[in-house]
């Protein structure tokens, strides 16, 4: 069967692709940026088609020929904006899908009653919109537990940096979560079944506070939870926002999302898919920690760019760039592995209490910080997060291109190339800031004397632990210990 996935470099679709290669079937993918694909394990395996689905010009080659799509797509990053984003977004590619033989399709659990949470009545009028226009299986799920998951994140954060919680009284309400595995279960079996409608599916009923305790129990932690009345959604959720890598935007609609209780009716979920039986929610627990401390988390909720434009760089004028260049006593691979395993647990090798410091800061003033870490320790895929930072280009074995996302009065990219040079590396740092206004320049030149001194001791560690890692050749004295500094001011080219 050949199948179209949208939400491909997402948290599911970035799950569900592999799933259905090994099912056999032909697999067409749509993104806004195809460079986002590059180095994934299937990129390969799969058909990319360039196009953006709030572009209706944009899908019709990428839904040619298809036999079934699955549509997995949100704009929950896009701010107050979402629900109408959403909605286009359902339209469009519902009339291009037309004469596609079913749309499959991952949304929410609705709580009973008129009081709905905006983020999972947007969810219900995605699916209500797809299937006026083409047949449509509607999968509503809850809080989805796996490693890597927004919702699986909050529990453990919460759970590992609190031994005391002052929670809202609501914590009591049951959810339905689901194990992300189960998810991919239920999504590539719907392809054997003609289109369903609206299928709830879900685990055991919990009270939300005991996602919480079983977690506690599980990692061998004891913790107190305390409701009070006092907590507004709003207020849990900016708590949320502090204490674990969930930004607010998103926090936001995931403590709205269990408000109210939201609990499923999985009686035709088991009618149909019989040989499915959703692992418990322990079960869930213990798999997506093993795979943490394995390394083996395959995608992230931090992952996908959701609602905001694909990254590109172009040529501008106005670009500060500091240039910093070390020959290094190591293979360019070995560089490499280096500069692309910075971030994350591991920090950042130089000034890394500065780097804490800086993130602590970002996000006080609403930014991501560097609460969203790295989804694996060594690899590196386009459109990753890291940190504050975003992966907006990485070319093995010789180059990483990062771009900021931390509240910033402009633009700035951190980069760095290793070519081989004699019997080492030419290893070249780039760091650029494209300043807006007044604000932005002021920015960069108050800031410049520490930089200086931050990049040039991050250039010479980056350098000193290539020379160190098992393997290499160098001595002590091959690394040149005056890293040449490049040009500091306003540039004409990009900052590529």
């Amino acid at each position: 069967m050949r199948i179209l996935v949208t939400g491909a470099t997402g948290y599911i679709g970035g799950r569900l692709i592999p799933v259905l290669l090994e099912r056999g079937h032909e697999i067409r993918v749509l993104v806004r940026d195809p460079a986002r694909i590059a180095g994934r394990p299937w990129e390969t395996r799969v058909e990319i088609v360039g196009g953006d689905i709030l572009r209706p010009a944009t899908l019709p080659p990428a839904l040619d020929g298809v036999d079934a799509a699955y549509y997995l797509v949100h704009s929950m990053y896009a701010g107050r904006r979402f629900e109408d984003l959403d909605r286009r977004a359902a339209r469009h590619f519902a009339e291009a899908a037309r004469g596609v033989g079913k749309v499959i399709y991952l949304g929410g659990i609705l709580p009973a009653g008129p009081k709905v949470s905006s983020h999972l009545r947007s969810r219900a009028e995605v699916g209500t919109i797809l299937q006026s226009e083409v047949p449509t299986t509607e999968f509503r799920a809850g809080p989805i537990i796996g490693s890597g998951s927004a919702s699986f994140e909050m529990v453990r954060y919460l759970t590992e940096r609190l031994p005391v919680m002052i929670a809202p009284i609501w914590i009591r309400n049951e959810v339905m979560p689901i194990s992300i595995e189960d998810i991919l279960r239920y999504l590539p079996a719907a392809l054997d079944r003609d289109a369903l409608g609206v299928v709830e599916i879900g685990a055991e009923r919990l009270p939300f506070r005991r996602l919480l305790e079983v977690y506690a129990e599980v990692r061998g932690y004891r913790r107190t939870i305390i409701p009070v009345p006092v907590l507004t959604p709003t207020l849990a959720a900016l708590w949320v926002g502090l204490v674990t890598p969930i930004p607010n935007r998103l926090a936001v609609p995931l403590i709205q999302g269990v408000v109210r209780p939201v609990v499923a009716d999985t009686g035709r979920a088991r009618e149909t898919f019989p040989d499915i039986e959703p692992v418990s929610y322990r079960r869930a627990v213990e798999i997506a920690l093993a795979k943490i401390q394995e390394c083996r988390v395959e995608t992230r909720w931090s992952g996908s760019l959701a609602g905001a434009p694909a990254y590109e760089v172009s040529d501008r004028e106005g670009v500060f760039r500091e240039v910093r260049n070390v020959h290094v006593g190591a293979r360019p691979e070995d560089v490499f592995a280096v500069f692309t395993a910075l971030g994350g647990d591991r920090g950042w090798l130089a000034w890394d209490w500065a780097w804490r410091i800086r993130g602590l800061i970002d996000r006080l003033a609403g930014g991501p910080g560097l609460r969203r870490g790295r989804r694996d320790p060594e690899e590196l895929l386009c459109g990753e997060a890291v940190d504050f930072w975003r992966v907006e280009g990485v070319s093995p074995p010789t180059g990483l291109r990062l771009r900021a996302e931390m509240r910033l009065p402009g633009v700035a990219w951190l980069e760095w190339e290793a070519e081989p040079e004699g019997d080492g590396t030419r290893l070249t740092q780039t760091a650029s800031f494209e300043p807006r206004g007044l604000a932005g320049a002021l920015y960069w030149w108050s800031l410049y004397p520490l930089h200086r001194i931050l990049f040039a001791d991050l250039t010479r560690a980056v350098a000193r632990t290539a020379e160190q890692r098992p393997g290499t050749t160098s001595s002590p004295g091959d690394t040149d210990p005056r890293v040449a500094a490049g040009k500091s001011g306003p540039d004409t080219h990009s900052p590529r």
